[in-house]
């Protein structure tokens, strides 16, 4: 059994902006609406995004472009190195699409990180989600459940950290053995009493995990 794994979100927690606020304001203001009805809970979530992502009306090598211009924290590719320096593995797991993260990895040059994600492909001058309702990790909600993930990642590892900032993050927390909580998240875990540590970036990811023994 290899000893520990870090599983992180993406959009909000690795990047600096959700994907679909970063397509919203460069190519589908009309989006706006639509946030407000995700929002009021009038349609799920796997909706909003599917709309939004078909919603580009862009060539595949100016969408990769501008996808390389979604900032993320600066620390991440230095902290996933350190991760499996120090004999870790390091996954993402994203209710997006893993179609925008894999362009982002290869960008920064980042290597051995397995993407859990809906499953998305460019076609038509957009990018569309492939999601499969037999698949173990299926959620009719967000289209990966986050906990199935975590859960069945516990199998192999003795111990599994996990980082997120947002609401689908809070199902995935109740799984891991630690969870690093950004922004909603805290407050989220605080309502249903649910343990965290407070973190504002992966450099104080880093901090604590040097504390504990995990990093050098």
């Amino acid at each position: 059994m290899t000893n520990w794994a870090f599983v992180s979100d993406f959009d909000g927690t690795i990047s600096k902006k959700d994907f679909y606020w970063f397509v919203i304001e460069n190519y589908y203001p009309e989006g706006r609406v639509l946030y407000k009805e995700w929002k009021a809970e009038k349609i799920q979530d796997i909706e909003f995004l599917g709309k939004v992502f078909k919603s580009i009306n862009k060539d595949e090598a100016q969408i990769i472009e501008d996808i390389k211009t979604l900032p993320i924290d600066p620390h991440v590719p230095a902290f996933i190195k350190k991760v499996q320096q120090n004999g870790g593995d390091f996954y993402i797991l994203s209710a997006g699409t893993d179609y925008y993260i894999k362009h982002l990895l290869t960008y920064y040059g980042i290597e051995g990180v397995p993407v859990y994600s809906n499953k998305g492909y460019y076609e038509d001058n957009n990018v569309h989600l492939s999601i499969d309702s037999t698949h173990r990790h299926y959620s009719e909600r967000y289209g990966i459940d986050k906990s199935l993930v975590i859960k069945e990642l516990k199998d192999s590892y003795d111990e599994v950290y996990f980082a997120g900032d947002s609401e689908p993050d809070s199902h995935g927390a109740r799984e891991a053995d630690l969870t690093f909580a950004k922004d909603a998240l805290q407050d989220i875990l605080k309502y249903r009493d649910a343990p965290y540590f407070p973190v504002e970036s992966f450099a104080d990811i880093e901090e604590e995990l040097k504390n504990r023994g995990k990093l050098k």
